[in-house]
C-alpha cells in the first residue's frame, strides 16, 4: 500500500519527466509502477487516496460467533481442561461427540487472549546457558579435556590428558596414555591434587561431555577429594576453551612433530619439554605477558612492580613519549570460565 503523499510525489515526478520529452511508460518503469495505476491514481483530476483500508469486506463465511468463541474459551478453562494443551482438549471432545473448533482455532483464541503458556504447574522450557566458574587464585577452577597426538602410523594415535588451572594457566597435571579411559583419568586427578597440595580447599574441575569425564573411576575419585565436577554444554567446545586453547598453542610449536611421534615414550619426552617451555618461559598475553609459574606461585606482583619502575624511569628521561600513565602490567585478579553478560561488563567497566 502506498501512502497518498507518494503518490502524489510520484505522479509529480512523473509529469515532470513527461514534459521534459520523455516517454511516459519509461518514467512510470523507473518508478515500478504500471502506466494503468498512474492513470488510476490521477482519473478524477487529482491524486486520489488509496480505497483499501476504507473498503467494507463482507464477514467470512468459516468464521466463529461471539458465542463461540465464548463457548471455547469456557472449555480450555474449565476444571477438566484447565491445565491441558488444545492437543489434548480437541480429541477428548471428539471422544465425547462435541465438535466446537479445530486445534489450531483453540490456540489462536488463547494466544489472543494472552493465555496460550504452559498450563498448570508446568514451566515453559528455559535455555540452558554455560556453566560458569570464577578463579580469584590458583588450584580454585581447573580445567582438563584429551586430546590425540599423532603416532606412527595413520590411525595410530596416542591420548595427551592435560588440566590447565583456570587462574594462572599453568598445567598442573598431565599424562600420555594409548587409550582414553575414566581410570586413567581420575589417576591424573589424583595426582595433581596430591602434588599442588589442595586438600580440603574448594576445586571445581570442568570438562566436556566425553566417557572418560563421566566415568565411575573418575566421579568417585572426585567424590573422595571432596571435587565439584562441571561440564560443558553438549556439542559446544567453546564452553572449555582454555584447554582448547592449551591444545593448539601446544600443535603449532614450531617443533611439533606433526608427522607422528614413533612411540608413546618419544610422545611423552616431548610433551614434558612443551609444559616446562610453557610454564616457566612462555608469556602469557591472557596474564598480561607472565608466566603461568609465576602467576601461580604468586610472584607476579614482584614482576609487576619491577616492569612499573623500569617504565617510571624511561618516562622520567623521555617524558615527551606519554601522553599517559605508562603501561599497566597488572593482570587480572578474577579470570572467569564463560563469563555471563554482567560480568563481562564488570571485567570491561
Amino acid at each position: 500500500m502506498i501512502r497518498t503523499s507518494d503518490r502524489k510525489e510520484a505522479v509529480a515526478l512523473i509529469q515532470e519527466a513527461s514534459a521534459s520529452g520523455a516517454r511516459k511508460f519509461k518514467a512510470c518503469e523507473e518508478l515500478e509502477i504500471s502506466v494503468r495505476t498512474y492513470q488510476r491514481w490521477i482519473e478524477k483530476g487529482k491524486v486520489s487516496e488509496d480505497q483499501r483500508p476504507y473498503a467494507k469486506r463482507p464477514v467470512p463465511m468459516n468464521k466463529l460467533t461471539p458465542e463461540e468463541r465464548t463457548a471455547v474459551i469456557e472449555v480450555a478453562n474449565n476444571a477438566e481442561f484447565k491445565s491441558s494443551p488444545p492437543s489434548q482438549i480437541v480429541p477428548t471432545l471428539a471422544d465425547r461427540g462435541c465438535y466446537l473448533a479445530s486445534e489450531s482455532t483453540f490456540y489462536r483464541i488463547l494466544r489472543e487472549q494472552a493465555q496460550q503458556n504452559h498450563r498448570g504447574r508446568s514451566q515453559a522450557p528455559k535455555k540452558k546457558g554455560p556453566t560458569t566458574h570464577k578463579a580469584e587464585g590458583p588450584n580454585q577452577v581447573w580445567c582438563w579435556d584429551i586430546t590425540w597426538l599423532p603416532g606412527p602410523a595413520k590411525g595410530i594415535y596416542f591420548y595427551l590428558y592435560l588440566i590447565l588451572d583456570l587462574f594462572s594457566r599453568k598445567v598442573v597435571g598431565w599424562e600420555i596414555y594409548e587409550v582414553e579411559s575414566s581410570e586413567h583419568a581420575a589417576s591424573l586427578v589424583r595426582k595433581a591434587h596430591l602434588r599442588e597440595r589442595v586438600g580440603t580447599s574448594p576445586l571445581v574441575l570442568h570438562s566436556d561431555n566425553g566417557s572418560p569425564m563421566k566415568g565411575a573411576s573418575l566421579m568417585e575419585t572426585l567424590y573422595q577429594l571432596d571435587v565439584m565436577s562441571s561440564y560443558s554444554r553438549p556439542r559446544v567446545s567453546n564452553d572449555n576453551a582454555y584447554a582448547e586453547s592449551i591444545f593448539k598453542t601446544c600443535k603449532y610449536r614450531p617443533d611439533y612433530p606433526y608427522k607422528g611421534f614413533s612411540t608413546i615414550d618419544e610422545s611423552r619426552v616431548w610433551v614434558l619439554s612443551f609444559v616446562r617451555w610453557y610454564n616457566q618461559h612462555h608469556k602469557h598475553s591472557g596474564l598480561k605477558f607472565m608466566t603461568p609459574n609465576q602467576r601461580h606461585t604468586g610472584i607476579s606482583s614482584q614482576v609487576v612492580e619491577k616492569r612499573s619502575q623500569v617504565y617510571e624511569v624511561a618516562k622520567a628521561k623521555n617524558p615527551g613519549r606519554w601522553t599517559g600513565e605508562t603501561r599497566n602490567w597488572e593482570p587480572p585478579q578474577t579470570v572467569y570460565l564463560n563469563p555471563t553478560d554482567e560480568q563481562v561488563m564488570d571485567k570491561v567497566g
